[in-house]
């Protein structure tokens, strides 16, 4: 199995073939080969990514058959069902990187947006589960400036979203958390670009003026609060998310740490 860097590069060296319009033959060859595939599969990395039909991780990193273990779901939330996948491919493939894919112009969470600016009683309950897996994370972004900029208040809360997931998936199962302390699993955030084909990791993200820092209680909660403006801070049960700020309008200066 490869390191958790050599699959990182894989993927990055996929991406930059896909944002060219370019592909690998090895991946076309292996649809040609699938009957190899039968007996066993060896994925070499795990991707939790949105549902949005403009998103198939397969086709965004230029890999083929065998080469991903992918879980999707909308907004690319965690859930149990999405952590169980995850330990379930830790256990029986070891593959030693998880990417938590989210992208721009996320639906799912500008639904979110769309509900706490307005909400809705047209939602179904199932909906609402997933609008309510986001909510903590983007809900203090409306007491920053950014709620008078819905363009860069969606940027931010896409960001915000990955930013919480990835921390969730570090910290929500006891086995996941313990392969990323003995360093046989290494996990990040990612956002897709669905204007220019781009993959750009969480620790590259500069344009949002968000600053975040994931953190998870031992029981599973988290308080989000705002050390700009020293506002009260609330507790988001069940959930993984980020404590954040707004840094510098200065767009040169703007970081997610």
């Amino acid at each position: 199995m490869i390191t958790a860097n050599e699959a990182l590069k894989r993927l990055q060296d996929g991406n930059a073939r896909f944002a060219s319009g370019v592909r690998s033959i090895d991946t076309l060859v292996k649809q040609i080969h699938r009957t190899e595939l039968v007996a066993r599969q060896e994925p070499f990395a795990r991707i939790l990514g949105c549902s949005d039909s403009r998103v198939p991780a397969e086709l965004v990193f230029d890999q083929g058959l065998g080469d991903l273990f992918v879980i999707r779901v909308a907004g690319n939330v965690v859930a149990p069902s999405q952590i169980g996948s995850v330990e379930f491919a830790a256990q029986r493939f070891g593959t030693p990187l998880v990417v938590v894919l989210g992208h721009s112009m996320c639906g799912t969470v500008a639904a979110t947006i769309d509900d706490l600016t307005t909400p809705s009683e047209s939602h179904t309950s199932s909906i609402l589960s997933i609008i309510n897996r986001i909510r903590p994370t983007v809900e203090p972004l409306f007491h920053t400036e950014l709620r008078n900029d819905p363009e860069r208040l969606l940027d931010a809360a896409i960001r915000a979203n990955i930013l919480a997931a990835t921390n969730q998936r570090r910290h929500g199962s006891g086995l996941i958390e313990q392969s990323v302390q003995d360093g046989t699993l290494t996990t990040v955030g990612a956002e897709y670009s669905v204007e220019n084909g781009r993959v750009e990791l969480s620790t590259d993200f500069s344009q949002t003026g968000l600053w975040g820092r994931g953190s998870c209680s031992s029981e599973g909660a988290v308080a989000l609060s705002d050390p700009g403006t020293g506002a009260d801070p609330f507790v988001a049960p069940n959930q993984c998310a980020v404590t954040w700020r707004i840094q510098d309008s200065d767009p040169t200066n703007r970081r997610i740490s």
